[in-house]
């Protein structure tokens, strides 16, 4: 008999996450798939386009079920808005979960943003006895005050209280970061599995047409994703922009993707008129291949704190896959992994001067060298984050609930 396994979450297909890929390749091991999300909207906070928002409503992607609830739109700039997202899905999720979750073997929440979004997974615990795993992308309440929220005394005792009551039913967790065990332990009460999962590297399509980023020789530096407030991106387009001309002429600085700090940027480089700093926007991530091979040197960078310490942007192991040298502009586990297993250059992420001096040594480098870091990134591709592996492994810890 065909496993029954609902996967509830606040992103899935057409928004682009892995929790799109991890359903297919399930189903495709003959587990019978549902989703309980809501209708998409990342990242423009606005309906995509074919789907009507709805209270309720089913459709089908590849032979999975999916259903979905409304979805608060305009959350992008407004916080109020975005507050009223996390419950809205908490609250209506957990209704429809609780209408449709009796049928499941095992429910498997997957947590890429608000930890309320987890709680229509938990409640079938509660109340069906569901066997429930979740596979924690961000923790709580870290990324919470890490975000910009005041720390007060009833925010903490009620954002506490609701880790407490989501990690404490959840049967047993898979994390992408080693680091975020140590921020589990101390809300159980009893020991539970905690699987090291990380994200595997998104599809390349290596077929695609070569893209070159300009006409001259140049050493290209290449940031791709969301462009938020915590990249940190000021503090290395600035110190990629005080560089000196002899360097700058050798050199540029490829920003891809979209999001809220887009702007803010852009007038940064206007405003102190910095050369070689190009922005080419939002790029379909089914070719996002061809703009990273085109680089020479690719960018992951976060603002320090401690939270983001603990993570490995998701993006790294895309980047690691292309076999093309790391520039790690970040703290913590992500930085170590780039140093212990020598993918490329790390600077502290609030030092310009060090991140300068590491544009430097990367613009100066030879090709020999930077061959090297391209070989030690495919052999962790093929390793520690091998697809099938980690697809696998989830499954089983989803099993043994």
């Amino acid at each position: 008999m065909k496993k029954k396994i609902l996967i509830v979450t606040e992103c899935f297909y057409p928004e682009e996450f892995k929790i799109n890929e991890l359903a297919l390749a399930w189903k495709n091991k003959g587990c019978d798939i549902d989703v309980l999300t809501m209708v998409p909207t990342y990242p423009k906070s606005e309906v995509f386009d074919g789907y009507k928002n709805k209270w309720f409503q089913k459709d089908n992607w590849n032979g999975i079920t999916i259903y979905r609830v409304r979805a608060v739109e305009g959350y992008r700039t407004s916080l109020f808005k975005k507050l009223l997202k996390y419950f809205a899905f908490m609250f209506m999720g957990s209704v429809v979960s609780l209408r449709i979750g009796k049928k499941y073997d095992y429910i498997f929440g997957f947590q890429v943003g608000p930890l309320t979004a987890m709680v229509p997974a938990i409640i079938l615990k509660q109340f069906y006895k569901k066997p429930t795993t979740l596979w924690i992308q961000d923790i709580w309440p870290d990324s919470v005050y890490a975000y910009g929220f005041k720390k007060s005394k009833i925010l903490e005792f009620l954002l506490n209280n609701l880790v407490k009551y989501v990690y404490r039913c959840t049967s047993n967790f898979a994390i992408s970061a080693k680091g975020f065990e140590e921020k589990i332990l101390p809300y159980l009460e009893s020991k539970k599995e905690i699987l090291y999962a990380p994200n595997w590297a998104d599809y390349l399509d290596k077929d695609l047409e070569k893209f070159e980023f300009s006409g001259d020789d140049k050493i290209h530096f290449t940031f791709a994703g969301n462009i938020g407030s915590v990249q940190n991106l000021e503090n290395v387009i600035e110190s990629f922009g005080e560089l000196d001309d002899g360097y700058l002429d050798k050199a540029q600085l490829n920003i891809i993707g979209d999001g809220s700090h887009l702007e803010i940027l852009e007038n940064i480089v206007k405003e102190k008129r910095y050369k070689n700093i190009i922005f080419w926007g939002r790029r379909p991530r089914e070719e996002i291949y061809k703009y990273l091979h085109a680089s020479d040197y690719l960018i992951v960078s976060l603002v320090d704190k401690e939270i983001f310490a603990l993570t490995v942007p998701a993006k790294t192991q895309t980047y690691i896959a292309t076999r093309k040298p790391i520039l790690a502009v970040i703290k913590g586990e992500a930085a170590e992994m780039v140093k212990e297993n020598n993918l490329g250059l790390v600077a502290s992420p609030d030092n310009p001067e060090e991140i300068r001096s590491i544009f430097k040594m990367a613009i100066l480098l030879d090709k020999q060298d930077r061959a090297i870091y391209g070989q030690n990134c495919e052999f962790l591709t093929n390793t520690v984050f091998n697809k099938k592996t980690i697809v696998d492994n989830l499954l089983e810890l989803a099993e043994r609930g």
